[in-house]
């Protein structure tokens, strides 16, 4: 039998959501929440405010897009987003992990959206992107949460797009470049990125999808909470620190003291250098170690943050699945009961595989 490895990682969290939190976090990080004050209050508002601010600044949004804050984490901002601008233009969906494939599923069953060309590809692989018609809305994740698979670049989308580009952009922001000026609607949440605390999404809006709002009536009622309208008009205060519900603002705090921390190590250029810094190790150690791989194939299109692996030894990739999930199972416990990893099994719909985080707050090492 082999020994057991001394050696362990001073941090654990490999988890791609919640995600590791920023070096040195402690609670006393929280000290200056405006706990127990009401989010509309002169100290919530400025709260707000600061946020919105340093997301803008910090992520090198264009001063012309508008920055809201959404409840619901990322699920409730794209989901705002479809069912108030789908339906008014043809629609081609990308489906190509378990999110994308939900986000579909809403449009096709749910929301049962006419003239909707679905692109499909099983987890690892990016849908065609050819022939995409100009007047076309397009909707797509950016980088596959439990797939591993990312775009790497625009071309598909076209020049001077007439549709609106819809985006979830969760498990790539802060990690990457995101092309702002070719999406009119993107979606994220803060703790994929940062390891913020869940709960609350970020939607941000170009004057193509406010455009979109003020010309277009959905034909399906509208939850109060995914309410970007008034009066058939954008409803522009909730970009404008007034948010549909009341938002935690101790965890509003804790993100501030991230983006502090991001801002203070140099902006998005340091925290995308070291997101794939991270990414580095692990496709270095990938290299030299014959019993796993990356699900995703081409280099081009791995993702530098949510980085899933799967076993490649036959006494494991041959089982069926039911038993490879089950060895997954056990080797994932044992990890996180010698504080190795924690919680770096890939969601249930992915394929047997294992998902680490490559995200900015840790700075991997071999």
């Amino acid at each position: 039998m082999l020994a057991k490895p001394q050696a362990k990682p001073l941090v654990p969290h490999f988890s791609s959501g919640p995600c590791a939190k920023i070096p040195n976090w402690s609670l006393d990080s929280l000290k200056e929440a405006a706990l127990a004050r009401s989010h509309r209050s002169e100290d919530g508002i400025k709260k707000l405010s600061k946020l919105t601010k340093m997301i803008r600044e910090i992520l090198e949004i264009p001063e012309d897009y508008y920055v809201g804050i959404i409840p619901g984490s990322a699920t409730g901002a794209i989901e705002s987003a479809i069912w108030n601008l789908v339906g008014a233009a043809p629609l081609t969906v990308f489906s190509y992990d378990v999110f994308s494939d939900r986000w579909e599923r809403d449009i096709t069953e749910h929301l049962k959206v006419d003239n909707v060309d679905v692109r499909r590809a099983p987890h690892g692989l990016l849908p065609d992107r050819g022939n995409i018609p100009l007047e076309n809305d397009i909707l797509l994740n950016w980088n596959g949460s439990t797939s591993g698979t990312k775009f790497y670049e625009t071309d598909f989308l076209g020049e001077n797009r007439q549709g609106l580009v819809i985006a979830d952009i969760t498990s790539a922001v802060f990690t990457t470049e995101i092309p702002w000026g070719k999406l009119d609607a993107i979606a994220f949440s803060w703790q994929k990125g940062l390891g913020g605390e869940a709960a609350h999404g970020v939607l941000v809006l170009n004057h193509k999808a406010v455009e979109r709002l003020n010309t277009y009536q959905p034909a399906w009622p509208l939850p109060y909470l995914f309410k970007l309208r008034a009066r058939g008009k954008f409803y522009e205060p909730i970009f404008r620190e007034k948010t549909l519900n009341t938002p935690s603002l101790l965890c509003i705090e804790d993100f501030l003291c991230s983006l502090k921390w991001a801002q203070k190590i140099g902006g998005l250029s340091a925290l995308i250098q070291r997101s794939q810094k991270n990414f580095k190790v692990v496709e270095n150690w990938v290299s030299k170690t014959s019993w796993i791989d990356f699900l995703t194939k081409n280099p081009q299109e791995r993702s530098t943050s949510t980085i899933v692996l799967q076993l490649t030894d036959p006494k494991i990739s041959q089982l069926k699945e039911e038993d490879h999930r089950d060895f997954l199972e056990k080797m994932i416990s044992l990890l996180a009961e010698n504080n190795v990893a924690y919680d770096i099994k890939n969601h249930g719909g992915a394929p047997p595989s294992l998902r680490l985080w490559g995200g900015p707050p840790l700075s991997l090492k071999i």
